[in-house]
């Protein structure tokens, strides 16, 4: 069955974070075989995307096929031309195997959680093997650093407009982000995926690796087809951070060359905070994951852990 998808209610996410080992970062024998393995894995989960110009935003009205509006808030809007230069992306989210790494070896540990079921699903989070690493808009902003400085290229975080022309693979008109711009499921309710994850699909990896999560465990990021640009894992499997600070007004002034988000913060939530964007989706599933819509969080994720919160990390020329 072939859905369509609209715009879905962010999903709060539990576990309270208490502490985070704030360590100055250590390099320690860069050159060794460990380090040198790090970066050859991260060399080969690149791929390239060719600059070019693109609308960005909710296109739906102008080039969708019903001629609406896909998302009904107006943050998405206007639509409006975006210049990008090439770029490199990584194909998958950065995984545990990989942040792990990095925090050894800079001396870091993983924040810890509050109880014993809050315990027990982010151990069980971060031990889950191939499986997307999850992490606060500073850890991984930091991660990306440190693999500039290793690699000695100009990695970063994407920024928006980036992750938006590689999920549309390079500005196509695709509503999500999947093989073939659709979300297929093998039955009406969404709980079995064909090309994204569903329901069921998260729920019997968990039973697989006996991690307990269930329906909200994640899975690993080649289960399903990447979308036509060769990038996996966009459509869901946890929320993604991107550079920009988050302003629902900024698509009405966005530069047209190489948007970077607003220099300093603008917008404030309900509790005094500025936020960051984050793309894509936590759970996959029918009408969610978008490529258009445009969540925010605190860096901090509001001090809770960032059960939902992933990321990939983009090359700049």
């Amino acid at each position: 069955m072939t859905m369509y998808p609209y715009r879905s209610a962010y999903m709060l996410v539990l576990g309270l974070l208490i502490g985070c080992d704030d360590a100055t970062s250590v390099q320690q024998n860069d050159s060794s075989p460990e380090v040198k393995k790090q970066i050859e894995k991260f060399n080969a989960s690149l791929v390239s995307v060719e600059g070019g110009e693109f609308l960005m935003g909710d296109f739906g009205r102008e080039h969708g096929k019903e001629k609406l509006y896909y998302d009904s808030d107006d943050d998405s809007k206007p639509l409006h031309r975006v210049q990008l230069s090439p770029f490199k992306i990584t194909r998958f989210k950065i995984d545990n195997e990989q942040y792990q790494f990095y925090l050894k070896q800079n001396q870091l540990t993983l924040p810890e959680g509050s109880g014993p079921i809050t315990k027990k699903s982010w151990d069980a989070k971060n031990k889950t093997p191939n499986t997307p690493a999850h992490a606060l808009w500073p850890e991984a902003e930091k991660y990306c650093a440190w693999l500039s400085k290793m690699t000695g290229k100009k990695v970063a975080l994407p920024t928006e407009a980036q992750w938006e022309y590689a999920a549309r693979s390079k500005g196509k008109f695709n509503i999500v982000p999947t093989d073939d711009g659709t979300l297929r499921f093998k039955d009406s309710y969404g709980t079995e995926g064909i090309n994204v994850a569903g329901e069921a699909d998260r729920s019997a990896y968990s039973e697989k690796m006996n991690n307990g999560l269930e329906s909200f465990s994640a899975l690993p990021g080649d289960v399903f087809p990447p979308n036509p640009l060769g990038i996996y894992d966009m459509a869901g499997n946890g929320f993604e951070w991107v550079k920009d600070w988050y302003d629902p007004g900024y698509y009405q002034h966005s530069p047209l060359k190489d948007p970077q988000g607003p220099e300093t913060p603008t917008f404030k939530n309900y509790d005094g905070k500025s936020v960051k964007v984050i793309r894509g989706q936590d759970y996959s599933g029918p009408g969610r994951g978008l490529t258009i819509n445009r969540e925010f969080s605190t860096p901090d994720n509001d001090s809770f852990l960032p059960l939902d919160k992933t990321f990939r990390c983009v090359v700049n020329e």
